[in-house]
């Protein structure tokens, strides 16, 4: 029997959406990944940076894009060490300047793909996948990634049946 764990990085606080800045309980890709719990079985890992962005959300903004442009890997709270007893690894983020956000790369340089099929899903206002399939082609090194879930954050909340037929698929 195949085994899933989702690892996920998500946002709350101040977020970006549709109809300006929007204060979230709960981050867009977190309720994505309520929504998947919904429909299979699966382990959870939330990546969690050891510093906070920001709560304002053009300061995190302005400290995720300098994270890409250095290339950093921001220390996290703790860490998954590693994989070996699942097949199926469903990765989820929102589009931080068009990929993962940094904390992300982090973890997922720390584990071995081989043989595993990865399964991104990742919330955005606009700019869809972006560039992050060919990174998780780089940092998911021997696995197969199937095609991915891209889910506006501002209609997060009625996108339960696309997770259910994108998990279907």
């Amino acid at each position: 029997m195949s085994k899933n764990i989702i690892i996920y990085f998500s946002r709350r606080g101040n977020n970006y959406s549709s109809s300006g800045i929007k204060y979230l309980e709960i981050g867009n890709t977190e309720k994505v990944v309520s929504y998947i719990q919904e429909f299979i079985d699966a382990d959870v890992f939330e990546v969690k940076p050891k510093i906070e962005y920001p709560e304002d959300y053009m300061e995190c903004t302005e400290v995720a894009k300098k994270e890409q442009e250095n290339n950093e890997r921001p220390e996290l709270q703790e860490y998954l060490d590693t994989i070996e007893e699942y097949d199926t690894v469903y990765i989820g983020f929102p589009n931080w300047w068009g990929t993962l956000p940094m904390p992300l790369w982090t973890q997922l340089e720390k584990l071995d793909f081989t043989g595993k099929t990865v399964k991104p899903f990742v919330t955005h206002e606009g700019s869809g996948m972006g560039n992050s399939l060919n990174d998780l082609k780089k940092l998911c090194e021997g696995a197969e990634i199937v095609s991915g879930l891209s889910i506006q954050g501002s209609s997060v909340d009625s996108s339960k049946d696309n997770v259910e037929t994108w998990l279907k698929n």
